[in-house]
């Protein structure tokens, strides 16, 4: 185990409580900070599982709205990590998490099995957060897929957005899975961390197909598609980018094919951008067709 992942060496449970503290009344603080010393004093997992459950009664359910330090020191605690969506209720419920104990790993990893197993959406989406946090990363893959697989939004966009877990812990197969599942429920692929790093020929490839299955049931396929396309677009893909730019459509799919065209490598590319220009605002880039 990589010890950057261990919460208590980096102080992450520490963090969130200072966060916290900027923004809850002390009586909230007092209980949250109560409960964390229990569950790091080794208390029996039934006082987790309670403050837990009972988190966002004392601590509400409030964005943090972080700020541009706290996003910069988070991310300095955690390559990564990016806590902007995060709500009271779920740093309380991480803080918790990160205050188990990990010099047991069947514990600690049978402590997250009955959390998951017990835990309502809320608390699934607090727990799917905690993935790049917690100790044993390598024990929780099976975790991230099954959130990927889940047919509730708000669980797959905290497993797949502003979350480092899956593009450093998934197999290749569940991560094409993580891509197409966010265009399949219509969720934006420019939060998910490692998108470019770990796009792949044969991602592309799943792409264009799916790209194909919407224009043969006369439905729209989202811009951002093209992203992963690009770099590594083989002869049919850049038909497929050719007929984007060629037929029309509407001007964001259009500035998605030219940015996709423009990471392509294969000088048809460049020929093809030639052929069909298009008016692109300064500056402009992947994250504005999000």
């Amino acid at each position: 185990m990589r010890m950057a992942y261990h919460p208590s060496a980096m102080g992450t449970g520490t963090a969130l409580l200072r966060w916290l503290e900027r923004r809850l009344p002390p009586d909230a603080m007092a209980w949250l900070r109560e409960r964390c010393g229990e569950v790091a004093a080794g208390a029996p997992d039934r006082r987790l599982f309670l403050a837990f459950s009972a988190a966002s009664r004392h601590t509400g359910r409030d964005e943090l709205s972080m700020t541009a330090d706290e996003l910069t020191e988070a991310n300095g605690l955690r390559e990564g990590w990016d806590p902007r969506s995060w709500t009271a209720d779920q740093a309380g419920r991480v803080a918790l998490l990160l205050h188990l104990p990990g010099d047991d790993r069947e514990r600690y990893v049978a402590a997250l099995d009955r959390l998951f197993g017990a835990a309502d959406l809320g608390e699934l989406v607090a727990l799917y957060k905690a993935l790049p946090l917690l100790a044993f990363p390598e024990a929780h893959r099976a975790r991230c897929a099954e959130g990927v697989r889940t047919n509730m939004t708000d669980v797959f966009t905290a497993v797949a957005h502003f979350n480092p877990y899956p593009a450093e812990q998934l197999d290749e197969i569940a991560w094409h899975q993580v891509v197409l599942k966010a265009l399949f429920v219509g969720v934006a692929l420019d939060p998910i961390v490692g998108l470019d790093r770990r796009a792949t020929p044969e991602l592309a490839r799943m792409l264009c197909d799916y790209a194909h299955e919407r224009w043969s049931a006369h439905r729209p396929v989202s811009p951002e598609l093209w992203r992963c396309v690009g770099p590594h677009a083989d002869d049919l893909a850049l038909g497929d980018l050719a007929r984007v730019l060629r037929d029309g459509g509407d001007a964001a799919s259009q500035r998605a094919a030219t940015l996709a065209l423009r990471a392509c490598p294969r000088p048809d590319a460049a020929v093809l951008l030639a052929r069909y220009p298009v008016e692109m605002p300064d500056n402009f880039d992947w994250s504005q067709l999000a």
